[in-house]
């Protein structure tokens, strides 16, 4: 038992939870079983991999470039608060599971195992489950896996550990499965059939805000106004038409947000908490680090383009020999190639909006619970979200739905960390799913108890069985022929 357990830390540690590994392994894989020249699938894993550690070199890029202002505002303003963040959150669970249960956080690599074969499972038998979305994306899987075990425990704090980890395994592979499966035609639509879904933290924010934006859309349109445009059909006159240009866009926006927010710090502040160096010019830090926005986005988008073309291709071979039908469920970062690029930095625009109010609003009433923003889910979130709303709504919905997203994140997850203890330890996961939905599979567990764990599994077994009813001839083909499956909708057949 040992060794099974040492063999499946190694892999965690060094394939599930490094994305980049993991998506090459499975372009390697799909490929030998497409039958392609060894030189081929060598060629697939290294530029599957590269191009995912290109994607990560432009995120964390990113949040490097952020952290100033959120570190900033913290101190400014002498806040000591809960940190919404994926990574903080798998350190509260870290450092309070032990206290607080009495459990150990190995068991968490435990469960990831559990809920990665339900999810499996469930796709395996996709003709009566109607779920066809695989979760690869192995570091999002861990925080994850975190934070249900944390919120579980908190709900059956006295059941033994190989029941406690059945039950939490069914529920997370349930929860993965389901999510990812939703954003499916989200995601077909956006990228035109690109052949991938979303496997990430705010799956239902997807696809609830997608339709909403298709329902504003219609809506609209029924009352003879004029259609919001998406943003990439949006031609500007004169001198506007400097932001039809996306790098140039993204800068002169990042000027404003991030030289308003850094002008409120202080030139004193940011060179004694060594951001800037001494009698470095503050003008031309202002504008390096908006720049430099533009810049990791841009890396983000290659690092998109190198590695989705080999996975999509790739895992044909996984969906027609092992698993016939099944879709990678894939980073939300993958969707930034795809539509405007300039609704990633709108979404993150508004969502910051959202998020910054809603954390004034908890300090001016007094929340025992204060909040700080991390920088996941404040671009992540709201970046995705303002994607596919934009899509299917325009720019009214990429402008709407994020800042809505931004306030749900902050009092959602100040109300669930603070009931179930995670805030004493400093952080939760806080993005959509987990600020949104989670609770209110929390709070149905805890109150119903055994019959809170039924009514879960059953309203997400239901969720696309209804998908299914209501899409009877074009479920399937939105992956199988997506081309057909447009040809269909067109008809006003679903």
């Amino acid at each position: 038992m040992q060794i099974l357990s040492n063999v499946w830390a190694y892999i965690v540690n060094n394939i599930l939870t490094q994305p980049a590994y993991f998506i090459g392994i499975i372009v390697l894989f799909g490929y030998i079983l497409l039958k392609k020249t060894w030189y081929e699938v060598l060629a697939g894993f290294i530029k599957a991999s590269v191009g995912y550690f290109i994607l990560l070199v432009g995120s964390g890029g990113l949040v490097s470039n952020f952290r100033p202002i959120l570190v900033g505002l913290k101190d400014k303003f002498n806040l000591s608060a809960m940190v919404i963040d994926p990574y903080f959150g798998q350190n509260a669970v870290t450092a309070g599971v032990e206290t607080v249960f009495g459990r150990t956080f190995g068991q968490v690599m435990m469960l990831v195992l559990i809920a990665f074969v339900f999810n499996i499972l469930l796709v395996a038998f996709k003709k009566q489950t109607k779920l066809r979305a695989i979760f690869t994306t192995g570091h999002v899987q861990v925080q994850q896996a975190s934070t249900a075990f944390w919120l579980i425990l908190f709900c059956f704090p006295a059941l033994g550990d190989t029941k406690i980890l059945l039950i939490m395994g069914l529920i997370l592979g349930l929860y993965w499965a389901v999510g990812s499966n939703m954003t499916i035609a989200p995601a077909q639509e956006l990228t035109d059939g690109a052949g991938f879904c979303i496997a990430h933290q705010q799956m239902f924010a997807i696809r609830i805000f997608s339709d909403l934006a298709a329902k504003m859309h219609e809506k609209d349109n029924a009352k003879g106004k004029l259609s919001s445009k998406r943003l990439e059909d949006i031609e500007l006159p004169g001198f506007l038409s400097i932001f039809n240009e996306n790098i140039v866009a993204t800068t002169i926006l990042m000027v404003i947000f991030f030289g308003t927010i850094l002008l409120v710090l202080g030139r004193d502040y940011l060179t004694q908490a060594k951001f800037m160096k001494s009698g470095q010019s503050f003008l031309f830090y202002i504008l390096q680090t908006s720049m430099n926005f533009a810049v990791y986005l841009a890396i983000l988008q290659l690092g998109v383009r190198t590695f989705v073309s080999e996975l999509t291709n790739s895992f044909q071979g996984i969906s027609s020999r092992l698993l016939p039908g099944a879709v990678p469920g894939v980073d939300c970062a993958v969707s930034y190639g795809f539509g405007s690029p300039n609704a990633v930095t709108i979404g993150f625009l508004m969502g910051a909006l959202g998020q910054f109010l809603a954390i004034g609003a908890l300090i001016i009433l007094k929340s025992p619970v204060l909040v700080v923003a991390g920088f996941v889910p404040v671009f992540f979130d709201n970046a995705t979200i303002a994607v596919f709303a934009n899509n299917k709504g325009g720019l009214k919905a990429a402008l709407i739905f994020p800042f809505i997203a931004g306030l749900c994140q902050v009092f959602g997850s100040a109300i669930i960390a603070g009931w179930v203890g995670m805030a004493a330890y400093g952080g939760y996961l806080g993005m959509w799913d987990w600020a949104v939905i989670w609770p209110v599979f929390t709070v149905i567990m805890k109150y119903a108890s055994y019959a809170g764990i039924v009514i879960v599994a059953v309203v997400l077994i239901l969720i696309p069985q209804l998908e299914y009813l209501k899409n009877k001839e074009t479920y399937f083909l939105c992956t199988e022929n997506y081309e057909e499956y447009k040809e269909k909708r067109k008809q006003g057949i679903r």
